[in-house]
């Protein structure tokens, strides 16, 4: 993990700061304190993007928005986050949609084994994907901007090179990588990110499906020794960064502005983030001496055939909730496509 100078240098892409707009000294003369939720551990790149972004609204309103972060779950837990900003707990926050399994259904979409190359290609599916659709299960939130990982790999504590290996082995799995871990012969075990490392470690899971960034961003290198480079049905997972409506609907239309002129420069920043530290967590894991197994090319379409029913499983789901299933996976779909000419791997 580099340190938070590397979002800095991420962000100079973006802007000169003599064009951008701020308040004026003036304008406005009442400070507002924001507390803002993100589950990422300090030192993970991702809750640096969220402390740059924050920073950087505090410069261009000229500190008349003052935002407290709270790192590591500190303010609310993982799975809480939503609701917390939903309750005014926290004013902003930053997790997972699938942490709360069932309660985003079109969101849920996003994470299917849908072969995403990286976390710029991701980021920007989800981003674009939450413009056209405007899921109501977001209604009652403001939404700053989406997030989400490059490819969901297997990592294990024996090597894994075919789907009998992976069979009634009990695998660290959320939302949808659940099913995938079921699909593919495991047997999934739902628990946040953080409670990881220490289930790996005491046996309690013998493996995780997650992009490879955690290997070094959450220290699961230590605790596994095989990654089995899955990358065809590579998975993501969507993260949202919230706001409370409420004290959305408050800010003056200029601020409002200002921070919606950010939102759209941090997707990248998020997006650059992802695949910088997937790259430094494969290095690492590497390091430790740790082996990467690719998949033969017939086994590799035996993972794709057993993942498949997870997309028809999906749309049938979400038809009885009104949601238009083949819509959106034909969506997501063309905006992998899309995007990945822009962010080739």
């Amino acid at each position: 993990m580099k340190k938070i100078v590397n979002v800095f240098l991420l962000m100079s892409v973006f802007i000169v700061v003599s064009s951008l707009p701020t308040i004026a000294p003036n304008a406005w003369s009442k400070t507002i304190s924001l507390t803002y939720s993100i589950f990422f551990p300090p030192t993970h790149g991702q809750c640096q993007a969220g402390v740059s972004w924050a920073q950087e609204v505090e410069k261009r309103t000229n500190g008349k928005i003052k935002i407290i972060v709270f790192p590591g779950s500190t303010l609310t837990q993982a799975n809480q986050c939503f609701d917390g900003v939903e309750k005014g707990i926290s004013d902003i926050g930053m997790s997972c949609f699938a942490y709360t399994r069932g309660r985003f259904p079109l969101m849920e979409a996003i994470d299917l084994p849908l072969g995403y190359p990286n976390g710029q290609v991701a980021t920007h599916v989800a981003n674009e994907f939450y413009e056209i659709f405007q899921p109501k299960e977001l209604d009652d939130v403001k939404v700053l901007y989406i997030h989400a990982h490059g490819p969901g790999l297997l990592h294990t504590k024996t090597p894994v090179k075919t789907l009998e290996n992976l069979k009634g082995m009990k695998i660290r799995s959320t939302g949808l990588s659940a099913k995938v871990a079921q699909a593919l012969g495991g047997i999934p075990v739902a628990m946040p990110q953080g409670a990881t490392y220490e289930a790996l470690q005491k046996g309690v899971v013998e493996g995780t499906f997650t992009p490879i960034e955690t290997l070094k961003g959450w220290r699961q290198a230590e605790v596994i020794q095989h990654t089995t480079d899955c990358f065809d049905i590579g998975y993501t997972t969507a993260m949202f960064v919230v706001m409370n409506k409420k004290k959305w609907n408050e800010l003056p239309k200029d601020i409002q502005n200002i921070i919606e002129q950010i939102n759209a420069e941090w997707i990248n920043v998020h997006g650059n983030t992802w695949d910088q530290v997937d790259i430094e967590g494969r290095n690492y894991t590497l390091s430790r001496g740790n082996d990467i197994i690719q998949l033969s090319e017939k086994e590799n379409k035996r993972w794709i055939t057993a993942v498949d029913p997870i997309i028809d499983d999906y749309k049938k789901s979400v038809a009885v909730k009104g949601i238009d299933g083949d819509e959106a996976v034909l969506k997501i779909r063309e905006l992998i496509q899309k995007y990945s000419q822009i962010y080739k791997k």
